[in-house]
């Protein structure tokens, strides 16, 4: 199908979790560089919003969990209210899909490999993310080929368009700004992935957070308020370490990640979010695909990524692994000197 010369309202579809909504914002700046004028329109969830208003290339953010929360016929005149001569399918979702042919969207992208597709979609672009090398960043810019993507870009203009990401200036309750001053490092420890990732043992994090607390180091722990209950109680008692788990918005969770020096966590929006803040993000890996750094590391130019090893047999043969776990904090300790000494 031939692709509409005047683009002037794009929406991007992704309602999943954090570090995902950060590894699809790069496809919105090369929409803008590709036609200046649009209005792009996020989709997403709504504890996903503050992520989408720290990027400038996005022009609204819309709550899919409002939309979805309606009577049907309501849900498809909310879609064509927008106005919208795009929508791609970034994250698929069947109604969405469904919805958005009904509310008459001329221009439907998604991939081939969802069968709902084939009903709700016009342009059907035909690529595979579970075996593909490319970054999961890169494999967004497959969806956009029906707007003239060639190329896919390369990580380093990845990390180009990752840099449009600003934090929204938010005031910082007082407690949490007293930790911010003085000379003294400060680094985020953050354990826990809500069950996304392959996770570091909690033993390590608290291990790594008494020495670099010895060493002069402020060590915040972060984390929603049922993370910290996993793990409060292991929490070191020093001056300083602090558990701040439960205990922020995530406004303010990214500003604080936008001025600590490093951020240590698994492979979780966290991590995602301190590498387009310019933060030196430290990931822990399992080197197995799908989930291997290649396709998930945080886009940003102060990354250090560690697995225990990259020739691991059994992830080699893409076998369940808990490898990771072996990582040692001596290993953290070597990366974390280019920050904190």
């Amino acid at each position: 199908m031939k692709m509409p010369l005047d683009i002037q309202r794009i929406i991007i579809s992704r309602t999943d979790s954090i570090g995902d909504v950060i590894l699809t914002l790069p496809i919105c700046a090369w929409l803008k560089t590709q036609f200046p004028s649009c209005t792009l329109i996020f989709l997403g969830k709504a504890y996903t919003k503050p992520v989408v208003d720290c990027y400038n290339a996005l022009d609204e953010f819309v709550d899919w969990q409002e939309i979805e929360s309606l009577p049907s016929a309501s849900k498809v005149a909310r879609l064509a209210e927008l106005n919208a001569d795009a929508i791609v399918h970034v994250f698929p979702v069947k109604e969405i899909a469904s919805l958005s042919k009904k509310a008459k969207i001329p221009m439907r992208i998604g991939t081939s490999h969802r069968g709902f597709h084939l009903l709700t979609c016009n342009h059907r672009v035909n690529f595979t993310r579970k075996h593909s090398n490319l970054h999961e960043a890169q494999l967004n810019f497959e969806l956009l080929r029906p707007f003239g993507l060639t190329d896919i870009p390369s990580l380093k203009l990845l990390m180009e368009y990752g840099s449009l990401f600003k934090p929204v200036p938010v005031d910082l309750p007082q407690e949490i700004n007293a930790l911010l001053v003085g000379s003294s490092k400060t680094v985020i420890l953050h354990p826990k992935s809500q069950g996304s990732a392959l996770e570091w043992p909690l033993e390590r994090y608290m291990e790594l957070a008494s020495f670099l607390a010895n060493e002069g180091t402020r060590v915040l722990f972060t984390g929603t308020q049922h993370e910290g209950d996993q793990f409060r109680a292991l929490i070191p008692s020093h001056e300083r370490i602090v558990d701040l788990t439960g205990k922020l918005s995530l406004s303010e969770f990214i500003v604080l990640i936008s001025k600590v020096d490093a951020l240590v966590a698994c492979s979780t929006g966290p991590l995602h979010i301190a590498g387009v803040c310019g933060t030196h993000a430290v990931g822990l890996y399992s080197p197995r695909k799908p989930i291997h750094p290649g396709r998930w590391q945080p886009i940003g130019k102060h990354i250090d990524i560690l697995v225990h090893d990259e020739d691991c047999p059994q992830c080699k043969k893409g076998k369940k692994c808990l490898c990771v776990q072996q990582i040692s904090v001596e290993q953290l300790l070597v990366v974390l000197t280019s920050t904190v000494k």
